[in-house]
């Protein structure tokens, strides 16, 4: 078996252009899928796979390993988010591949099952983007909150930190307390709750006043409240937040995670799928943060195929503590990839179906071309015009 072309085609799904890639063969009708989505990067990352293809031609799609080695180190330079972005889209197609080649669910192939059924949290309005990234008062958070509750979740993330800088006013920092308080009030004590704080304060002492707002309402994990290049800054925060901490949505391989692990930079691990070299490459990670004692929580606002892929690596890994989803990022999620499954509001089940299990409509993808997304991030702009992370 060879590989004969690998390609990628974009649909347009407002906030993001969904990268996905399509891996040909010899064999007359085995295709393979796979995601290499990444906010703002599009045209980059089909740059790249279009500079992985000629390294893959004739090679056997099932020798997965290999092809990874191949993609990682003949293209000479050490590949950044955009390139592993890239990698691992065509991962994930081989690993479709493989499945479909033995008549094979890839969650078998990844190490068989570890549990029955995968547990998901979404964001405040499923996923729509003003719903996540524009919800920062206490009525308008309750209100949120409760209709993901109401949709069928047991937990929900949100984005509820102010855009700041390297200090903060007294006021802004009650307020988010404040505003967790009354979400937890009102959602009470069966529902986790995750805050997202994007990397938003600039230092540590700023991140750790915030945990300390948000404490009595006693979340699941803060994500990322430091920036990640910050790592030091992170580990602190490790040993002194009286929350639990969460992260590692921007790193990339096992490289990336090898000096955090060291650092004991984070409770949870934040591996995404589809940046750090694709399923094999997050295995590994999830082993060694397993030896560490951390768990993984996987990143994952993505497309379907991304979703589908996290399902398989989920259920396969011992470690795994909840997936992430943003399945209502669209009212058409549905019609351009099928499912394995019949997903329910905060758990995923066990998919069945050869490879992957899903079906790609590339008739559907079509009718959402690449558009330039939202360019959101511009609002993360301080009075004064200070640029801050968004």
């Amino acid at each position: 078996m060879k590989i004969t072309a690998i390609t990628s085609i974009v649909c347009n799904a407002q906030m993001r252009n969904w990268v996905f890639v399509r891996v040909e063969t010899d064999v007359p009708g085995l295709v393979g899928w796979g995601e290499a989505t990444l906010e703002w990067k599009t045209r980059a990352v089909r740059g790249a796979v279009e500079d992985l293809e000629p390294l893959l031609l004739g090679q056997d799609p099932r020798d997965i390993e290999q092809c990874y080695q191949i993609m990682m180190r003949h293209g000479f330079w050490r590949m950044g988010v955009i390139g592993m972005s890239a990698i691992s889209g065509v991962e994930i197609a081989l690993w479709d591949i493989l499945g479909k080649s033995l008549d094979t669910p890839v969650w078998r192939l990844l190490g068989g099952r570890c549990r029955d059924h995968l547990r998901t949290y979404t964001h405040l309005g499923m996923g729509d983007m003003q719903s996540v990234y524009e919800t920062d008062s206490a009525d308008a958070l309750v209100a949120r909150g409760r209709a993901v509750v109401q949709a069928g979740y047991d937990a929900v993330k949100v984005v509820s930190i102010p855009y700041v800088h390297y200090t903060a006013p007294i006021r802004a920092i009650d307020a988010v307390g404040a505003a967790m308080d009354a979400l937890r009030s009102a959602l009470g004590d069966d529902v986790d709750i995750m805050v997202d704080f994007h990397g938003r304060p600039a230092s540590a002492p700023l991140a750790l006043e915030f945990l300390k707002a948000i404490a009595p309402a006693r979340p699941l994990f803060a994500e990322e409240p430091v920036p990640p290049e910050n790592l030091d800054g992170l580990a602190d925060l490790a040993r002194t937040s009286p929350v639990t901490i969460a992260a590692g949505e921007r790193l990339t391989g096992r490289s990336g995670f090898d000096a955090a692990l060291k650092a004991r930079a984070f409770h949870i691990a934040q591996p995404d799928i589809c940046h750090v070299g694709g399923l094999w490459e997050a295995k590994k990670i999830a082993a060694a943060c397993e030896t560490a004692g951390i768990g993984v929580a996987p990143h994952n606002p993505l497309g379907p195929i991304a979703g589908i892929a996290a399902l398989h690596f989920g259920i396969s890994t011992p470690n795994h503590i909840i997936q992430e989803e943003m399945v209502g990022a669209v009212p058409w999620y549905d019609d351009v990839v099928a499912w394995p499954i019949a997903r329910t509001p905060g758990r995923w089940d066990l998919p069945e179906k050869p490879g992957l299990g899903l079906e790609v409509n590339e008739a559907e993808i079509a009718r959402h071309p690449f558009e330039q997304e939202v360019l959101h991030a511009r609002n993360a702009v301080l009075a004064d015009g200070t640029v801050v992370d968004w």
